[in-house]
Formats: structure tokens, C-alpha cells, sequence
């Protein structure tokens, strides 16, 4: 069982990599082999919109973009559970967290071969500043994983005044969300 967490922010020791750390472990604890992978220590261009706006992506499922996001897919497609934790900016998700997942919606529309499609994913909205924003932000993962034919398993928000008992929530999401995987 492998499960993979993607985490938006730049800062590695702040709200957001605590709360993917909270996910590995407890993802590991029900079994699951875990890889944290940080996007901004990642290239991970804006969507082109090639060609008439819908270019190879939606023909054919894959980005003619060269960067570093079709490598991060395949890991998406070698795992069996996903957790996406991004900081909440402005009341949404953070631009390279939006980036990647614009992009990744694109190739995922009706392409055969989907990573996404049935994937399960835990989903984590961390909002440091006001800890506003968190809500809008889940609702914007869920409509990414819609698009995409993949299921929430849960959405957990978190603040800097939360932290203390949302962190061990997130743990403990991570290892029922691998749990129930692993009896599919």
C-alpha cells in the first residue's frame, strides 16, 4: 500500500509540512508505504492552454510541457491513496498547488490510463495567517477531485489556533483513509 502526499507551500517547517508529516505518519501507522512530495521544491509551470486551449492534455491525456509534472502524475498513478495539504492564500489554494492541479485536471479529462479516476485522497486545508478561507478552499478540492472521477475521503481544516488537536485529526484521518483502502 503506498499512499502519497502532496503539499503546497514553500515554507518546510510551517503549518502546512507539519500537517503532511501528520498525514505520513499516520498513513504509516495503518501500513503504508508514504512519500511527502513538496511542489515548490518542484518546477511546476502554469497551464498553456495549448493549441485552441484544450491541447494534448485533453486529446490525449498527457502535458507538452517539460517540467517536473509528469513525473509527480506518475507517482499519483503509483499510489493508492493521495493526500493533497495546501496552505489557504487569499481564500483558496496556493498558486502552486492550483498550478499543479489545473494541469492535472486537463490531462485527467476523459483520457484512458486516468491516474486520478477512483483514486481516494484525504484532503487538508491549512490556513496560518487569519485561518480564514479554509472552507472555500475545501470546496475548491472538491470540485478538482470531481472533475477528475476521484473520491474524498475527508476534508480536514486546520489553523494556527487548531493546531494542537487537528494535527493528531489529520493523523488519525491518514490511517482510517489507508485502513479502509486496504479492506477494498
Amino acid at each position: 500500500m503506498k499512499a502519497l502526499i502532496l503539499h503546497g507551500s514553500p515554507n518546510a517547517d510551517g503549518l502546512t509540512a507539519a500537517c503532511a508529516k501528520a498525514a505520513a505518519a499516520g498513513a504509516q501507522s495503518a501500513g503504508a508505504e508514504t512519500e511527502i512530495v513538496a511542489l515548490c521544491e518542484l518546477g511546476v509551470s502554469s497551464c498553456g492552454q495549448c493549441g485552441n486551449g484544450w491541447g494534448k492534455c485533453a486529446e490525449e491525456g498527457w502535458c507538452v510541457q517539460d517540467d517536473d509534472f509528469a513525473k509527480i502524475r506518475e507517482k499519483i498513478g503509483a499510489a493508492d491513496a493521495l493526500v493533497i495539504v495546501t496552505p489557504v492564500y487569499y481564500g483558496d489554494l496556493s498558486e502552486v498547488m492550483k498550478n499543479f492541479l489545473d494541469r492535472l485536471r486537463r490531462c485527467e479529462r476523459g483520457a484512458e490510463g486516468s491516474t486520478m479516476r477512483g483514486k481516494i485522497g484525504l484532503c487538508v486545508s491549512a490556513a496560518g495567517g487569519s485561518g480564514g478561507g479554509t472552507l472555500i478552499c475545501s470546496q475548491s478540492l472538491e470540485r478538482y477531485f470531481a472533475h477528475m472521477g476521484a473520491q474524498v475521503f475527508d476534508f480536514v481544516t486546520i489553523t494556527r489556533r487548531s493546531r494542537e488537536y487537528k494535527l493528531p485529526t489529520i493523523e488519525a484521518a491518514a490511517a482510517a483513509m489507508i485502513a479502509e483502502r486496504g479492506r477494498e
